[in-house]
């Protein structure tokens, strides 16, 4: 930064001033003939290089200037920076985001006649030219601020007489074409500090982890001092010369009367930054896909950075406490208007154990039973079924397609709002089988969601149970739906555009699904939540997911490995839910509700009575075509998980022994009993499920036996 004159501030000027005029008679005139002839040389040159023909190139280059492409948030509070093309962080300045007191403090110490000098201030030359002929060497420069831009503008090489007269004809040329202000503004955006820092932005974010307008008194003053010798004065690379720096600009700007004297102790003794901070990045998924796609070098989205930040460290502690290999994404949006409040699309950004990069609110996964809501919603609809109708929760086949609940177990005849409530399949298939998984499908297109359908393109019964591809946003968006009422609504990043919603789903089965929910048995550890949600769980436990709403918002949370990868034991319930709970609470205390905001009343015309005084056709569910739903024998015993030949990855517990899998089966007589390499495993002789811990990793055999004496067997490799 400097050039034939040194820049230095108005302060050093001053300081010199006296010794100045001390000088003899003498020397004052030799001084004064000096400074004459230099002056009227220096004003030929600059007028000649102010008629040459690229004497107009510093403002184009000042207008083309490029800053860091910015994604911020709802409030304009900074998500995630992107480095300009080389690397360095540029971000612009706005001086009415920049602390008054830093703007006041930088031009009394370099320039403090900055608003009065018309870019080139001849006072300050000629004191400059002055001090240089008293004492045999440059003492203070005699540079602008806006001559400090131009020098910033077009870089020479070498420093010389003819550098400084570019810059200050360009600096002139700058005065005329901007206002003070734009020049300030272009100043604190290219003004080095140090590495790829460039601005009081980036400087104060790197430094103090705070935009500009929030610095303290010690703060500013260091990044006052900074732009005069940027590496030199690194704070992560040399604090003492940095806090000696810093030191004198207060001790200056105190003499000047600038700053009050009883404020220098305690800025003298803060501390120095020690290193340099990473630029934010939040939501980092979101940012990179609004980046690449955007125009314009600010992006505003509808998140607010106090939730995001709140709740990817939630994700992150939640995920960790998972396992090494497991990610979290969530999804929190305004039910009222789809704006999108806090996207999180996985735990951590830079873990590549849990492939941090995938953003897993965009992946397509299978739903499990999140679905289900929507199908007792469209029974409802048709008047099929109403929450206390009953219904049979035995084993059937439709057409050859045998379901099973999660737990393989049946719970004989139930009220349509317990087997909701239980998440049991085979009461939600004889329910889509009566409304046909086509009408399914096609009232998740009309709700928003994007299913991707197996091959072929056939929408069978499976589709209930998890049988179809879905998004996050696609499960956030259906149940935005059902907390508006069955009226279904696009979720939006950014505030532009209108609220256009439109009917998917009768307002009043809309409501009772949102009442079965609301009643939904909160996870072990949980009080009563106040919000309607759903768990699901994939096949072979390779995804786990919750949604969830109350009057105001809806959250939907995945967990899971995001190379598909099973983990035994991750359910929606044990996995998800918490981490719903959890973010529910957070989300209150950032919107200061007060706690959960209510869901709506029932709507007129909506029947609410007792199993005892349902309409005879609706006390039990016995649709037009019972062909579909014939019991069966049960067949002889079929591990299904872990199926054999596969590699199950063990994850160890604190005590670091393997932590326990859970193993499963269909079909079969109860009471069962099961062998791990020959050895029992204790287990609930009338489930179909058991809780084995192996030994180690390795090959292993699991065997199990029904009353009947029907046998099977598996062997997995565990790694």
């Amino acid at each position: 930064m400097m050039g034939l004159w040194p820049l230095s501030g108005a302060m050093e000027k001053q300081a010199t001033h006296s010794t100045v005029r001390s000088a003899s008679s003498p020397n004052r005139a030799v001084v004064g003939a000096v400074l004459a002839v230099a002056l009227v040389f220096g004003l030929v040159r600059a007028i000649g290089f102010m008629m040459s023909a690229d004497g107009g190139a510093v403002v184009d280059r000042a207008r083309a200037v490029t800053a860091s492409q910015e994604v911020v948030d709802r409030n304009s509070v900074l998500l995630k920076p992107f480095p300009i093309a080389d690397g360095r962080w540029r971000l612009k300045a706005d001086l009415d985001r920049v602390d008054p007191r830093f703007v006041a403090m930088l031009i009394a110490y370099e320039d403090r006649r900055f608003y009065a000098h018309p870019g080139v201030d001849p006072l300050a030359l000629a004191r400059a030219a002055l001090q240089a002929v008293r004492n045999g060497r440059i003492v203070s420069g005699g540079s602008t601020l806006t001559m400090q831009l131009a020098r910033l503008l077009a870089p020479r090489p070498k420093r010389s007489l003819t550098a400084k007269l570019v810059q200050m004809r360009d600096a002139i040329r700058l005065d005329l074409a901007f206002t003070k202000g734009e020049i300030l503004a272009l100043y604190l955006t290219l003004a080095p500090y140090g590495g790829n820092l460039e601005g009081v932005r980036a400087a104060s974010l790197a430094y103090f982890r705070k935009e500009p307008h929030k610095l303290k008194l010690a703060e500013a003053a260091l990044l006052v001092a900074l732009p005069q010798a940027p590496e030199r004065r690194r704070p992560d690379r040399a604090p003492h010369a940095a806090e000696s720096a810093r030191n004198r600009v207060l001790d200056r700007l105190v003499a000047a009367g600038v700053i009050e004297a009883d404020e220098l102790g305690p800025a003298l003794a803060a501390p120095i930054p020690s290193r340099r901070l990473p630029m934010p990045n939040l939501a980092p998924h979101l940012a990179l896909r609004v980046a690449a796609s955007g125009t314009g070098s600010r992006q505003a989205l509808s998140l607010d950075a106090g939730l995001q930040k709140t709740l990817e460290d939630l994700a992150k502690s939640r995920a960790a406490a998972l396992g090494p290999e497991i990610s979290v994404a969530l999804l929190v949006a305004d039910r009222r208007t789809g704006l999108v409040r806090a996207e999180i699309g996985s735990a951590d950004f830079f873990d590549e154990r849990r492939a941090g990069q995938v953003d897993m609110v965009a992946a397509i996964r299978s739903p499990g039973s999140t679905l289900k809501p929507l199908i007792y919603g469209l029974a409802f609809e048709a008047g099929l079924a109403h929450p206390e109708t009953l219904i049979e929760d035995r084993p059937a086949s439709f057409a050859g397609y045998r379901p099973r609940n999660f737990d393989f177990g049946y719970q004989g005849t139930v009220s349509v709002r317990e087997a909701l409530q239980l998440s049991l399949n085979i009461p939600a298939v004889r329910l889509l089988d009566a409304v046909g998984p086509t009408r399914l499908v096609a009232r998740l297109k009309r709700a928003g969601a994007a299913p991707k359908l197996p091959r072929g393109g056939v929408a069978g019964l499976p589709v209930g149970l998890g049988g179809i591809g879905l998004r996050l946003e696609d499960l956030v968006t259906v149940f935005a739906g059902l907390a508006r009422g069955g009226e279904a609504i696009r979720l939006r990043r950014t505030e532009a555009g209108e609220v256009a919603a439109r009917p998917f789903l009768d307002p009043r089965a809309a409501w009772h699904v949102t009442d079965i929910l609301r009643q939904t048995p909160p996870p072990a550890d949980r009080g009563p939540q106040g919000f309607a949600y759903k768990t699901g769980t994939s096949y072979g436990y390779r995804d786990a997911w919750t949604v969830g709403y109350d009057g105001r918002h809806v959250i939907g949370v995945w967990v899971g490995r995001p190379d598909g990868a099973p983990v035994s034991g991750l359910t929606g319930r044990t996995a998800a839910a918490p981490l719903l709970f959890d973010a529910f609470e957070r989300l209150t205390a950032t919107f200061g509700t007060g706690g959960i905001v209510p869901l709506p009343l029932a709507p007129p015309g909506t029947l609410i009575a007792a199993a005892a005084d349902l309409p005879p056709a609706l006390r039990r569910f016995a649709p037009d075509q019972p062909v579909n739903g014939t019991q069966v024998r049960e067949p002889a015993p079929t591990i299904t998980y872990p199926p054999a030949g596969a590699r199950v990855a063990l994850s160890r517990g604190a005590d670091g022994l393997p932590r326990p899998l859970i193993v499963k089966l269909d079909g079969g007589r109860p009471p069962f009993q099961w062998f791990a390499n020959g050895r029992p495993v204790e287990a609930e002789g009338r489930r179909r499920q058991a809780t084995w811990r192996p030994d180690g990793p390795g090959f292993s055999t699991l065997s199990v036996i029904d009353a009947g004496g029907r046998a099977a067997s598996v062997t997995v490799y565990l790694e």
